[in-house]
């Protein structure tokens, strides 16, 4: 019994980590089909962001949203000023957020040093048969839960949500209803940088923050989102079920190197198997 609450507790701490990270990417890059390699810096001013305001006397919830806003604004700054003219033009894309990532990161480097002091882990732990875990995690389990609740709930039961999806997958129809498609792309761009900001702001409490800390969101972002596919519900979730279960098992096997080798190996054959990911996999099985 010890050894699989073990396991489930690392399988749902995984399975959050994924989900949190991956969420803002799946919109952008997901649905959006911006290739955004800033993601992880979104991540790390939602981080920054959060500890300041929390080392300011704000209370941590309070900080964190505080975290998510800031990143939403300069997500939305950045899509009226740059992202808006790369649509469809990804390999541009990719250059311009390479390039963005490279001056944020070096400008916080620059501007506030190499590391800066975190606020420590909260709630504090919960002991099971003789070992120690974080309360935190739990909640942070819980809330990628609500996170994947309230998104389907946005974009399937509510009438920004619907605009939101037409506008991106038929932006010409759209318009010739009346949408505004360029408020709309600068909105949902905005919610994805938000939840990035969001995860950085989550985990800050959790880790070391350096100006580079963005890199260790990337990788298991992309692969979330890659193995999922365009849809956010029909693949990331699935997903990042699936890469949870691999993840804290090869880890568990043989350590934190295997667990990202493991990954990496999954995301190789999936894209061999399944091109369209999990979600056009699941879709095309409807059809």
């Amino acid at each position: 019994m010890l050894t699989l609450f073990s396991f489930l507790f690392q399988f749902g701490d995984a399975f959050a980590f994924l989900v949190i990270a991956s969420m803002g990417l799946a919109i952008i890059f997901g649905m959006m089909g911006v290739i955004n390699l800033a993601h992880g810096e979104f991540i790390m001013c939602g981080a920054y962001t959060t500890v300041s305001l929390a080392q300011l006397g704000l209370p941590l919830p309070l900080a964190i949203l505080g975290g998510s806003l800031v990143a939403g604004l300069i997500g939305m700054v950045l899509e009226r000023t740059i992202i808006r003219h790369l649509y469809h033009r990804p390999l541009d894309s990719i250059v311009a957020t390479w390039g963005l990532s490279m001056i944020a990161t070096q400008g916080v480097l620059i501007a506030l040093g190499s590391t800066m002091q975190g606020v420590g882990t909260p709630l504090g732990s919960f002991t099971v048969g003789g070992f120690s875990y974080s309360t935190y995690r739990v909640v942070l389990m819980g809330i990628a839960v609500l996170l994947l609740v309230g998104l389907y709930l946005v974009f399937y039961h509510t009438r920004a949500g619907v605009i939101a999806r037409a506008t991106i997958q038929l932006p010409r129809m759209a318009r010739a209803t009346g949408v505004d498609t360029g408020k709309v792309y600068t909105l949902t761009f905005g919610l994805g940088a938000a939840l990035a900001g969001l995860a950085g702001g989550l985990y800050a409490p959790t880790m070391t923050l350096v100006p580079t800390m963005g890199a260790t969101f990337m990788v298991e972002s992309f692969v979330t989102v890659v193995i999922g596919g365009g849809d956010i519900f029909l693949g990331a979730a699935p997903a990042a079920a699936i890469l949870a279960v691999i993840r804290s098992g090869m880890t568990a096997w043989q350590g934190q190197l295997f667990g990202q080798i493991g990954l990496l190996i999954t995301v190789i054959i999936v894209i061999r198997l399944l091109p369209g990911g999990l979600s056009g996999w699941i879709l095309g099985g409807r059809k």
